[in-house]
């Protein structure tokens, strides 16, 4: 194939700019225009003197157009075989069909560089496409064996914090010995940032030349990066966001982020790093419209007061990681916020009821939440079934709990919305089973906790016995449970609960633990403690996760003056 690659003079984002047009069906298509950090980054990438390239990034900067380019430089220009990692099968097929696939037919000198497509392995499956002189594998992160199973010169690792960690240890480190043979390989790192401790890309900043962009001041001409401490807005008005220059302290509109983004530069911080090029920039310096600073102001307004939202808004905006040191939940702090409600005093703005249930052999154990329309959660009972496991009394009385119907200040009665019932015992599995369900189309669901990055809920694929097992992210619901009770915000408890519930709701800590070479946060339970009203917290939390409700019309439901209509008993099945 004929060289697209005019004299070497003409590096990479000057030939991407050149050769390659985006698709119609994106924001801005047609011939690509980089951004100056853009610019910075592409020429590092196709730089030979440069073995790694890390970019710690928010979304909303333009990363995968550059990953596109950089594949595209590899097919025509400069053939080789290239490997990129994305974290699971869907990622990897999602970003072939909508990101290689309509880039390339759209650019003249790139709609028949690629051929052969097809895919390779069973449920694990890598997306294969070929090209002269070398072939391009998109492999997802999750089965170590193909990670083993290629050699690559070009290795592309894609959104590096998503990736589960292999029995095997850390994808990128698995991957990254196929690359050996190649002495003149690359290694092209990026992803947003999630935990501070186990974040694998920040780590990986840390040891480039780790490089800044810096903007001129428009009044006094000094460069400097542009951070979120520097962005203000008056009170009430996140519209009218600016920038306050650190150097000369004057307030910079908005109207100049363009001029000043163009004639930015990035500069290194530590300069005496060789071969590794690192890149550090926020969505604080994009030119997007989704990217303005009034309206990223506004978002950071919206998501401040709860933890959850605050860490995303921390990751995908500022390209920053966040986390903390893992300290113990101090149980006699949470028992000093409690207030007067509960179960026969329900508060007004509670509008919906899930409830969490630990199966123990000798009891269940089941904490009842009420939930405002805005995700408050108001703890409003811990209800503990005295029984034997295998006892039909025992099941019996927890769904004459689930029928219950509540008193509500606005004039009618509320029951539970929702139930999650743990099935994780191999012993009451069956029993738990038989139990749910029967009782499915009332939302009453059979769940088994497991760790790492999973959704908080999520039905099983697979039907055992005619049901649906649903599968619950405990650490994924543990850490924005720790971090809400830290900052005391969006959990509320009644006084009816006593300081036994709040020591076992303190009774696991957040460490971070080495796994197979890689950090990994884990939750480990105290010393000495017990945790059943923890794991009753996040299972009823993971049930509030399914609701799906018209909020204003239960509010005319509830201030009807008849009673919410009950729920017939259920007869109890005998197929065991």
């Amino acid at each position: 194939m004929r060289a697209l690659m005019p004299p070497a003079k003409l590096n990479l984002s000057e030939w991407m700019e050149r050769e390659i047009r985006l698709p119609e069906d994106v924001a801005l298509p047609g011939p690509i225009r980089l951004y100056p950090f853009q610019r910075g980054m592409a020429d590092a990438i196709s730089d030979p003197a440069y073995t790694r390239v890390t970019v710690l990034k928010s979304a909303r900067v333009g990363y995968t157009t550059l990953l596109v380019g950089a594949i595209a430089n590899h097919v025509v220009n400069d053939p080789a075989k290239v490997l990129a990692v994305l974290p699971t099968d869907d990622d990897c097929r999602r970003f072939v069909v909508d990101e290689i696939e309509p880039t390339f037919s759209a650019s003249p000198a790139l709609s028949k560089a690629l051929s052969g497509a097809q895919e390779e392995g069973g449920r694990n499956t890598m997306v294969y496409r070929r090209f002269a002189g070398g072939s391009l594998r998109v492999v997802a992160a999750r089965a170590p064996r193909n990670l083993r199973a290629h050699t690559a010169r070009i290795l592309i690792l894609d959104e590096v914090d998503g990736m589960e960690p292999t029995k095997e240890g850390l994808a990128p480190v698995i991957v990254e010995r196929r690359t050996m043979s190649f002495p003149d390989r690359k290694i092209l790192i990026g992803s947003t940032p999630t935990d501070l401790a186990t974040s694998y890309t920040i780590r990986q900043y840390g040891l480039s030349d780790k490089r800044i962009f810096e903007v001129p001041c428009p009044k006094c001409g000094v460069f400097s990066e542009i951070v979120w401490k520097d962005i203000r807005w008056p009170e009430g008005e996140p519209h009218k966001a600016y920038w306050c220059c650190p150097a000369c302290e004057n307030e910079i509109d908005e109207r100049f982020k363009g001029g000043m983004v163009e004639a930015g530069q990035w500069r290194a911080t530590a300069p005496h790093v060789r071969g590794h090029a690192g890149f550090r920039l926020s969505s604080l310096i994009s030119p997007l419209e989704n990217a303005r600073w009034g309206l990223l102001a506004a978002e950071f307004i919206s998501a401040k007061d709860d933890p959850e939202t605050l860490k995303v808004f921390i990751n995908t905006v500022l390209g920053e990681g966040t986390g903390d040191g893992g300290e113990d939940l101090d149980e006699v702090e949470l028992s000093g916020t409690v207030e007067r409600f509960g179960l026969e005093a329900i508060p007004a703005e509670v509008l919906a009821i899930t409830l969490g249930v630990d199966v123990q052999h000798g009891r269940l154990e089941a904490t009842v939440i009420g939930w405002t329309r805005t995700g408050v959660a108001c703890v409003l009972a811990h209800i503990i079934i005295w029984g034997a496991w295998d006892d039909d009394a025992t099941w019996s009385e927890l769904d004459d709990l689930l029928r219950t119907r509540w008193r509500h200040p606005l004039g009618g009665r509320i029951g539970i919305d929702a139930a999650c019932v743990d099935s994780g015992d191999g012993a009451t599995m069956d029993r738990v089973y038989e139990f749910c369900f029967p009782r499915a189309r009332r939302r009453v669901m059979a769940i088994k906790g497991m760790g790492g990055s999973r959704p908080w809920i999520l039905g099983s694929q697979q039907q055992k016995r005619g049901g649906t097992i649903w599968i619950v992210g405990v650490d994924g619901i543990k850490t924005a449970l720790f971090a809400r009770l830290r900052t005391r915000q969006h959990f509320r408890f009644s006084d009816d609960l006593g300081l036994d519930w709040f020591e076992q709701l303190a009774g696991e800590r957040q460490v971070v633990r080495y796994r197979k070479g890689a950090p990994i946060r884990e939750f480990v339970p105290v010393s000495g403690r017990r945790h059943e009203a923890l794991d009753c917290v996040v299972y009823a939390m993971a049930a509030h996760k399914t609701l799906n409700i018209d909020w204003d019309r239960r509010i005319g439901a509830l201030e009807a003056e008849e009673p919410m209509q009950q729920q017939p008993k259920i007869a109890e099945s005998t197929w065991l």
